[in-house]
């Protein structure tokens, strides 16, 4: 059964840094590609990174603009994002979510990943 915990979240002051985690559990981690996608209050589920299998590749929505970055630790099963000046529009809650299809070069955008199963981490920007 795939699991994704995601970790990480809190409330930090506009600029602000946060390290998000997702571990890993119950497929082959290290054969698929990732993704960070995040979904604000009444609003819908928005694609923020990707990342491929052996992390040498990663993309980003435009609206990261080089605040963000993701990494992977194949040994660990375990998915980053770290988020840096962060604005209160980077309010939500934030997810993981696992590659569409095994051992694919899809990483750019959300149709290469499956839906997000965990229960997210939340972040909050407020002063």
């Amino acid at each position: 059964e795939v699991q994704l915990v995601e970790s990480g979240g809190d409330l930090v002051q506009p600029g602000g840094s946060l390290r998000l985690s997702c571990a890993a559990s119950g497929f082959y981690f290290s054969l698929f590609s990732m993704a960070w996608v995040r979904q604000a209050p009444g609003k819908g589920v928005e694609w923020v990174s990707g990342i491929n299998r052996g992390d040498e590749n990663t993309a980003y929505a435009d609206f990261v603009k080089g605040r963000f970055t993701v990494t992977r630790d194949n040994a660990e099963n375990t998915l980053y994002l770290q988020l840096n000046n962060l604005t209160t529009e980077d309010t939500a809650m934030y997810y993981c979510s696992k590659g569409r299809y095994r051992s694919s070069n899809c990483y750019k955008g959300p149709d290469c990943f499956d839906p997000p199963q965990g229960q997210g981490t939340q972040v909050t920007v407020s002063s």
